[in-house]
């Protein structure tokens, strides 16, 4: 037989709800501590929500990130992002990137003088740097994408509410949802608590987290479904854990994989996507405990209707009715 790596055993039998308390506890504590925090200290936006300069330069000679972002380090901008930019279509000399300035307190944009100052140190750094293109996002604009952003995890959370809903039973879209907005929210809350930057990226890693944890969830409640079938006299409890456990290879599996990944980015990836990386790090992880320890929790806490449900009368079934 050809050898198989596993990371759990082919058996398992692990009580999920030995400290249900204690793991809901914690997860209700965590959520109310990034409301908390969201409130209070709030989040270090970054320029898409803040409002800003994005300039574009252009070179004859490679870009180089560190030495950009190492000359305009003494300027003191703040917020500063530096991204190459590929295209196919570019020339062979042709080398582009995208640097982008928030906005000082008070201010709606980057001055031209400090626009000035800015330009003036990267051609230090190449004298062939030109600038074919500067932009500003003003506090309007900001306003825009931050209520378009909130109203995308709005939706999605909604569409994944009325999925699980029509697939399953209510009581499985309630605790996948509830799994869902924990995942959400102590992500944010981690944010905040270590001040990254928050910006368009980070809305796009939460939309992927949204996916990835139901996703987890949905395997779970679809195997709970068919052991409901099975096994009509088992009590709920042991029936869930019974369905966690034959499904916990592949939990395990799944979340390993996609850490293997999502770590090699973070280490190796650089800066212009570390905030997603980590975001989408805290999603895995916190999508698995919340699959395991939380989204079935809920519904065993809210219960199921187990009785037998009548069957729809077929077309020949008509004809012992009395008329």
């Amino acid at each position: 037989m050809a050898w198989r790596l596993r990371l759990v055993p082919e058996k398992t039998n692990i009580d999920f709800f030995r400290l249900q308390w204690i793991t809901l506890g914690a997860s209700i504590f965590a959520m109310l501590g990034s409301l908390v925090l969201i409130f209070t200290v709030g989040l270090n936006l970054g320029i898409d929500f803040q409002g800003g300069t994005t300039i574009r330069t252009e070179a004859t000679s490679a870009v180089d990130v560190g030495a950009y972002r190492e000359a305009l380090a003494a300027l003191d901008l703040g917020d500063v992002s530096i991204s190459e930019v590929f295209d196919p279509a570019f020339e062979a000399d042709q080398h582009v990137a995208m640097i982008r300035i928030s906005a000082r307190e008070g201010e709606e944009s980057v001055t031209p003088e400090l626009i000035a100052e800015v330009a003036a140190a990267l051609q230090a750094v190449d004298p062939s740097i030109t600038f074919p293109a500067v932009e500003s996002v003003g506090p309007k604009v900001s306003q825009e994408l931050v209520t378009s952003a909130l109203l995308a995890v709005l939706a999605g959370t909604a569409g994944i509410l009325f999925y699980v809903w029509i697939r399953f039973e209510w009581q499985f879209a309630v605790g996948t949802v509830a799994a869902v907005i924990h995942d959400i929210l102590v992500t944010i809350g981690i944010f905040v608590l270590f001040q990254i930057r928050f910006d368009l990226t980070i809305v796009a890693a939460l939309l992927t987290i949204l996916g990835y944890s139901v996703n987890d969830t949905v395997v779970i409640f679809d195997r709970l479904r068919e052991n409901l079938a099975k096994y009509k006299k088992m009590p709920l409890r042991e029936m869930m854990n019974l369905t966690a456990n034959e499904t916990l290879s592949r939990t395990i599996m799944t979340a390993s994989t996609a850490l293997i990944s999502l770590v090699v980015l973070l280490i190796f990836g650089g800066d212009v996507i570390r905030g997603f990386v980590f975001a989408m790090v805290l999603g895995v992880i916190l999508g698995t405990y919340s699959t395991l320890y939380m989204a079935k929790n809920i519904v065993l806490m809210i219960g199921l209707d187990r009785s037998e449900k009548p069957k729809d009368p077929g077309p020949g079934e008509y004809a012992n009715v009395d008329a």
